[in-house]
């Protein structure tokens, strides 16, 4: 499918049929993550570019908005009314961030913009809301995301050549006991305060053998650390955050409505979700790009890759989808 073609002329207004072919591609399935800086965002010809200015000429580069899921505009950016229009138009999720891609960098949080339509499924959110009212339900979905997580860390971990060849197991006999302690405890935790101090334990382990995998010394997780592994993860995690609230952007579910975070904490869900994920790819990754001091993009574009090659997104969104459907069923 050309993308180019699928824009209409500037002038002119976007039909309904336009708009079916703008999101024809699944979110889940889109292929495109931007991270913008120093450049400005607009329309042209009938098409999404950003242009960034040489000393002699311009540079435009075009944007595949039908096959774009997110765009995060960092320091030095514009964007354009027209632009906006055809990105909502696409479904394209857009946001403000720090330099890097990262707001910690400049104290504040992404500000989201999402196009402007509540046509989306009812099902899932009326689902997810079917359960979470009820705490034994709520409990039981937040077992089963962890469940989930333990699994897809095993998957990937068993199959990623890069991994084993960086010294990651998932056969480790240190790595498969911790797991399987892990889930062999979730079953009998009474509430969520359980489940996170579990988790806790968990992810110390995790680290603790990462370190040891990619011999970077004693490692103590700290946000505001300046070291690289801290940095990296701060980093990935964002990145895993963004696949977090486009899935459930797209399923209409509110941010709000966590099952294991705590529930007065803005977008808790979506750490919820992130959390499906971030152990398996981003906590790895962080500590090998870390021992080989890569740059702060080619760790960025490592991550995205292993989330393409993994199909986080399509991960994700199975997860969250049976949840929604099927925890009306939970005991």
């Amino acid at each position: 499918m050309l993308v180019t073609n699928l824009f209409p002329k500037p002038d002119t207004l976007i039909t309904m049929e336009q708009l079916t072919d703008l999101k024809a591609i699944l979110h889940s399935k889109r292929a495109n993550i931007y991270y913008l800086e120093k450049c400005r965002v607009m329309q042209k010809d009938g098409r999404v570019l950003y242009l960034t200015e040489a000393k002699d000429e311009n540079y435009y580069w075009n944007i595949p908005i039908a096959n774009t899921t997110v765009i995060l505009l960092g320091t030095g950016t514009s964007i354009t009314q027209a632009a906006m229009r055809m990105l909502a138009s696409a479904g394209v999720l857009v946001g403000f961030c720090g330099g890097g891609g990262t707001p910690l960098f400049s104290g504040s949080e992404i500000e989201w913009l999402t196009p402007q339509s509540e046509y989306r499924p009812t099902d899932y959110v009326q689902g997810w809301l079917s359960f979470w009212f009820d705490e034994s339900k709520r409990l039981a979905v937040a077992k089963t995301f962890q469940q989930q997580r333990t699994s897809y860390l095993q998957r990937i971990w068993a199959k990623d050549r890069d991994l084993k060849a960086e010294g990651f197991y998932a056969d480790d006999p240190a790595l498969s006991n911790a797991l399987s302690a892990y889930s062999d405890q979730l079953p009998s935790a009474q509430k969520v305060g359980d489940l996170l101090q579990r988790e806790a334990l968990l992810t110390k382990q995790l680290y603790r053998y990462a370190a040891k995998a990619t011999q970077y010394g004693n490692f103590v997780r700290e946000r505001e650390a300046t070291d690289l592994a801290n940095g990296f993860l701060n980093h990935g995690n964002y990145l895993a955050y963004g696949l977090a609230a486009t899935t459930l952007w797209v399923l209409g579910i509110p941010h709000g409505f966590a099952v294991m975070h705590g529930k007065t904490r803005r977008g808790a869900l979506v750490f919820d979700v992130a959390d499906l994920v971030k152990d398996a790819i981003v906590l790895p990754w962080a500590f090998v790009c870390a021992k080989e001091k890569t740059t702060e993009q080619e760790f960025r574009q490592q991550i995205l890759q292993k989330f393409t090659e993994h199909k986080a997104l399509d991960f994700m969104f199975e997860q969250v989808k049976q949840a929604a459907l099927n925890g009306d069923d939970q005991t």
